[in-house]
């Protein structure tokens, strides 16, 4: 009997008193084992941040460079004095729709001359003066215009002798070339005046800088700074302007160039129709 409470006792004894310890170190097994997969799984997302981390980086920075630059002009503009860059800012502007109506007006004037002095060729020669008439007032363009005084001359009574259509040909040329020049003066002013409005601001700024040396006296850079940032400012801003604005000045001027080089070929043609005609008076 003793012996049987032994044998229990050493039963007892190993199941509660072993099997715990041993339960407890399969779990600190398993903890080991999990704690190294999440290691593992936490440096492969850091590998994969890391990687992605240029991509991303390379596609926002041109987003804040424009930010940036945007955010540069405008803080320039305030800094260059709001009044001197408001004025500036105005004489780009009106500027700008001087030349973009020039060159529309120049673009719609612009016709097929060779083309369009074949045709009316045609009609002179059929002796279809009324229709070359009609056939001038719906084309545009100065050549158009001149075509269609010098053919009025021509199918008139009275004003049909070679020096008067030379005559009228000549009056109406000059009157289409004043109609293609105008407005460019306006251009002209508001290219002169863009500088003129920069180097304002640059006096006004050199006085606001001696301003500030008698305030403070102290001729330090920081007390004249503020002063020659707005001088430089301005003139900058005035210059790019007026830059701008001849840049377009010149294109219109080549425009009305090429124009008045089709006026004198077509009035060139015209009498020589107009001689040709019977029509004429010699």
């Amino acid at each position: 009997m003793k012996k049987y409470f032994a044998i229990v006792a050493m039963v007892a004894a190993f199941t509660f008193g072993m099997t715990p310890s041993v339960v407890a170190q399969d779990e600190v097994a398993d903890e080991a084992a999990v704690a190294e997969q999440v290691d593992s799984v936490a440096e492969e997302a850091a590998d994969s941040v890391e990687a992605e981390a240029p991509a991303v980086e390379e596609a926002v920075a041109p987003v804040e460079e424009e930010q940036g630059l945007h955010k540069t002009l405008k803080t320039k503009f305030i800094e260059g004095d709001a009044g001197f860059m408001s004025l500036v800012a105005i004489a780009l502007v009106l500027g700008l729709a001087f030349c973009i109506e020039r060159v529309i007006y120049l673009t719609l004037a612009q016709v097929n001359t060779r083309k369009f002095m074949e045709s009316l060729r045609e009609k002179v020669e059929a002796g279809k003066i009324q229709e070359a008439i009609d056939f001038c007032a719906g084309t545009r363009g100065p050549v158009a215009q001149i075509s269609k005084k010098a053919m009025v001359n021509l199918n008139s009574s009275d004003q049909n002798d070679i020096a008067t259509i030379e005559r009228s040909i000549n009056i109406e040329a000059e009157v289409q070339g004043a109609y293609l020049e105008e407005n460019c003066s306006w251009i002209t002013l508001f290219i002169a005046m863009a500088p003129s409005l920069g180097f304002l601001g640059t006096v006004i700024g050199m006085v606001q800088a001696f301003d500030d040396i008698e305030r403070a006296g102290d001729i330090s850079p920081t007390v004249v700074a503020g002063g020659m940032k707005v001088a430089l400012i301005t003139t900058i801003f005035g210059i790019v302007v007026a830059l701008i604005l001849q840049v377009f000045y010149n294109y219109v001027l080549s425009r009305v160039e090429a124009l008045n080089n089709n006026m004198e070929e077509a009035a060139m043609s015209l009498l020589d129709m107009c001689v040709k005609s019977p029509k004429c008076k010699k």
